[in-house]
């Protein structure tokens, strides 16, 4: 008990640390904000968020394959590419974290789940396990191929509601492209032609990166 000023006793309000939350308050929600950045309408805002989210997808599923890919590779030249690939591991995980913030900036609500992406991509998993490095780098060719080709396409969707975040993808793709021809310089020989030659397959471009047919 206190006293308080007028001589009367009063109770000591213990002051609590958690705000109270109504129970018709919202917890959690995937609904893009009611605002977008500066200049843009809330429709190409959203627009474009779903744009990065889908490549923001596909880094995420690429950075898992480099990381297996990096933990598989046998053979002569392991420890080359199995360097290598954690390089670009780390460069592309730092894209999904470009495009989740990018995304957010947008107003759209970035997602990195596991079962999200799953269920939204279109594309199958990764098709070898323990393999000879120069194998996985046959595979890995058609992998980067596919990403490149997509983040190109959403650079045109992008181009024109918002140039910032095109701009983003653009300097990504700079970077994809350098990975891959990494990649690609492991396969081709002095005359510029690949072993894995237009392999249509993942299973394909590494039995022919491996054994040349």
């Amino acid at each position: 008990m206190a006293t308080a000023k007028n001589g009367k006793t009063s109770k000591r309000v213990k002051a609590s640390s958690t705000p109270s939350v109504s129970a018709s308050a919202t917890l959690s929600s995937s609904l893009p904000a009611d605002f977008t950045v500066p200049s843009l309408t809330l429709a190409n805002g959203r627009k474009v968020a779903d744009v990065l989210q889908g490549r923001l997808a596909a880094l995420q599923d690429l950075a898992l394959t480099l990381k297996h890919i990096h933990w598989n590779v046998v053979g002569s030249h392991f420890m080359s590419v199995h360097k290598m690939l954690d390089t670009q591991h780390a460069g592309v995980v730092a894209m999904v974290d470009e495009l989740a913030e990018r995304i957010a900036t947008l107003g759209g609500v970035p997602s990195g789940l596991a079962g999200r992406l799953v269920a939204t991509r279109s594309w199958d998993d990764y098709s070898l396990d323990r393999a000879d490095a120069v194998a996985h780098l046959g595979a890995l060719d058609l992998v980067y191929q596919g990403v490149i080709t997509d983040h190109r396409k959403a650079i045109d969707d992008t181009d024109k509601p918002d140039t910032v975040s095109s701009d983003v993808l653009v300097g990504q793709t700079a970077t994809l492209e350098l990975y891959h021809w990494f990649v690609r310089s492991h396969l081709a020989s002095a005359d510029g032609t690949s072993t894995t030659g237009r392999a249509a397959t993942e299973t394909t471009a590494a039995r022919r990166a491996l054994t040349g047919k």
